[in-house]
């Protein structure tokens, strides 16, 4: 783990408070001699890098220290600036650092400890024996060891401190970011499902009007009440299309769920209105109904709408089409088959299925979203076939 950068502003703030302890300590090391005032120069040099970088800031300590005891000096003021350096080492130092801070604090109190009592007076002339002597040794030794680590200690729970800030700091950021991401899944879920709404609300109205269009603009000269019967369909199914996509308009701009959607009771009006289309459909449901849930009715439904609606739009409409619902104990599968137009069975043959398109991919996903199935292929008779299997409800009565 390396140190950790400061900006410029901590590194002069370092700087500044470094020189104001050196002014404070300068008159003390004034009543001293050159030794004093070069120890001075580098305790101060440690403190104002501190933070910048630890490693040389204990280093200089040392030679500040190496410096005041070559030269038998006594304790001094500015040897308080150790205490800085520590806190420093174990606040702001890599790992290495961090544990030399600790064994210097340690090593340092013993060091301490061996020069004033024993070094320092022989070096004044005065015998470091005696009973008195060991036990003035190991006070001092404790009183250093406890103040040194101390400091070092402080430093290690600002450490803490500003770690545990971070890791909050990061997880709020994750959270954020968790929610965004949620929330634009939400929305691209939703842009989805009112995407595929319109697609089978308009393709198939669309393709009901086209049929009835072309069917009128054929016999509106030999047939005028065809014609106007024709019409008469084209208003009503682009009526209801217009209130279906106002009611998803609506859903859009209000964020509300609860608009009215269809269920299994209105495939009898969605056969007859693809019947008023010139399209003939042939129902069969076999088997007993199933609970199926809201979401899975919708699914059944608009899938029945996607495949009558391909079937008017690229089938046979001289042929019929075939609907099938047969109910099972874990749901229904659904058919709907048709014959293929010549040109539509063509290209059929020639790519392996009709072209994938916006409305097969659509009941594919309404299918899946349910924990159904779902595949639609055009088989070598020239029948496209889709079949789907819708589960129950599940803990939905028989």
């Amino acid at each position: 783990m390396t140190e950790i950068p400061i900006s410029r502003a901590k590194l002069r703030t370092d700087i500044v408070l470094a020189l104001v302890f050196g002014l404070m300590a300068l008159p003390f090391a004034l009543l001293g001699n050159a030794a004093d005032l070069f120890a001075l120069v580098l305790f101060v040099g440690a403190l104002a890098v501190r933070r910048l970088s630890p490693p040389w800031s204990l280093g200089v300590a040392w030679a500040g220290a190496t410096v005041q005891m070559a030269a038998l000096r006594d304790l001094q003021f500015y040897d308080f600036a150790v205490l800085g350096v520590l806190y420093s080492c174990a606040a702001h130092g890599g790992r290495l650092v961090k544990w030399l801070g600790l064994a210097s604090a340690i090593g340092g109190a013993a060091i301490a400890t061996a020069y004033l009592q024993f070094v320092k007076p022989l070096a004044d002339g005065v015998s470091p024996l005696g009973t008195n002597v060991l036990i003035g040794a190991a006070f001092v030794f404790v009183a250093s060891v406890a103040l040194l680590v101390l400091a070092w200690t402080a430093g290690l729970l600002a450490r803490s401190v500003r770690d545990g800030r971070e890791v909050r700091r990061r997880e709020e950021v994750a959270n954020r970011e968790r929610s965004l991401a949620e929330y634009r899944f939400s929305v691209e879920q939703e842009r989805n499902r009112i995407a595929r709404d319109m697609h089978d609300v308009v393709a198939h109205s669309l393709a009901v009007v086209i049929a009835q269009a072309d069917g009128a603009r054929f016999v509106s000269k030999t047939r005028p009440e065809a014609a106007s019967e024709a019409l008469s369909t084209i208003s009503g199914v682009a009526r209801g299309a217009l209130g279906d996509v106002r009611l998803l308009l609506a859903e859009l701009r209000h964020h509300e769920g609860g608009a009215p959607q269809p269920v299994l009771d209105d495939l009898g009006g969605l056969i007859d209105g693809v019947a008023g289309a010139g399209l003939e459909v042939v129902f069969e449901e076999v088997g007993e109904r199933r609970e199926l849930g809201t979401g899975h009715q919708i699914a059944v439904y608009r899938i029945v709408q996607e495949g009558l609606t391909n079937a008017l739009r690229h089938g046979d409409t001289a042929r019929p089409v075939a609907l099938r619902l047969a109910w099972r104990d874990e749901g229904v599968d659904l058919e709907v088959s048709n014959y293929l137009r010549p040109d539509a069975a063509e290209s059929a043959s020639t790519s392996g299925s009709v072209a994938t398109r916006h409305g097969i991919t659509g009941m594919r996903e309404r299918a899946q979203l349910v924990g159904g199935t779902l595949v639609a292929e055009a088989q070598p008779d020239g029948v496209f076939r889709v079949l789907a299997r819708i589960p129950a409800q599940p803990g939905g009565a028989a």
